[in-house]
């Protein structure tokens, strides 16, 4: 679960680098994703890579939609393990 709280904190800090009235929506959309992972059993190291890997993806997709450099995510990349 220490995986999911860094990337947690690391896409929090890419939602900064958003367009400023974005913002509080991906923050909160953020937020309510990773309170799912509450749910997901630590042993079950499949299910957490899985997520990570979405966590990753997605952040990508944000990114360029608001067309921040993917750069700003090669923490989250290193986190995320993808």
């Amino acid at each position: 679960m220490h995986k999911a709280l860094r990337a947690y904190g690391e896409v929090l800090r890419l939602v900064r680098q958003l367009p400023k009235d974005t913002r509080p929506y991906y923050a909160k959309y953020v937020r309510e994703n990773f309170v799912n992972y509450r749910e997901v059993d630590p042993n079950d190291v499949n299910s957490l890579q899985e997520l990570l890997n979405r966590t990753y993806t997605h952040s990508l997709w944000v990114l360029n939609k608001y067309s921040v450099d993917e750069t700003a995510a090669d923490k989250l990349k290193g986190i995320c393990g993808t």
